[in-house]
């Protein structure tokens, strides 16, 4: 799963901030929240989102990170998020593309008794990578978007801290998965699964 993850103020980051403050829907989140561009991101946080305009072409928007339900949702399986009836129109027609520098996730750690602990908090990011493009679908709800993280199966190499990892894919794809006459399951299998990690606070 993901349910954390940073943005740095690096100059890439930046530029898509910057392109987001013109969009009118700063002003109305501004009425409600604020907006976060940088640091610490967690849900329920409203902040920059790469997703189609009217047009077609790729814009920036202010959206709030997790969907309303019986208790929020912020992650959504990329295998089934086609076929629940939760995300079915979003997977089909609203997906979008979440710029991070990194997300954060807690090892879990199963015990004897077969109950799951909390280890070690690790950033992880993809290789050789400045940016991490996180996968997502949104929606619109009381008129304002909200998004969901697109999740999948770990890499190898990180099956250690979790079950669960973000789906990400190269920044060459961006304008692909947005597209909503696009097919999503076409580009599942250009997801990034090398990841860099360390330990963190």
């Amino acid at each position: 799963m993901c349910g954390r993850y940073w943005v740095e103020e690096s100059p890439e980051l930046h530029s898509i901030a910057l392109e987001m403050s013109r969009s009118p829907l700063v002003r109305k989140w501004h009425g409600t929240t604020g907006i976060k561009t940088c640091g610490e991101i967690r849900p329920t946080d409203v902040v920059p989102v790469i997703a189609p305009d009217r047009s077609g072409d790729r814009a920036v928007f202010p959206m709030k990170w997790g969907f309303s339900g019986k208790s929020l949702l912020m992650n959504a399986r990329s295998e089934t998020a086609g076929s629940r009836p939760t995300f079915k129109e979003s997977w089909e027609r609203r997906r979008c593309i979440v710029p991070a520098s990194w997300y954060f996730e807690w090892e879990h750690l199963r015990g004897n008794d077969g109950r799951i602990r909390t280890g070690d908090k690790y950033k992880i990011l993809p290789k050789d990578s400045a940016v991490t493009w996180l996968c997502g679908l949104y929606r619109i709800e009381e008129g304002l978007p909200v998004f969901v993280i697109l999740t999948r199966e770990p890499g190898e190499g990180i099956r250690f801290i979790h079950d669960r990892m973000p789906l990400i894919l190269p920044e060459r794809y961006i304008d692909d998965w947005i597209r909503p006459d696009a097919k999503p399951e076409d580009l599942l299998s250009e997801a990034l699964t090398e990841m860099s990690f360390e330990k963190t606070s």
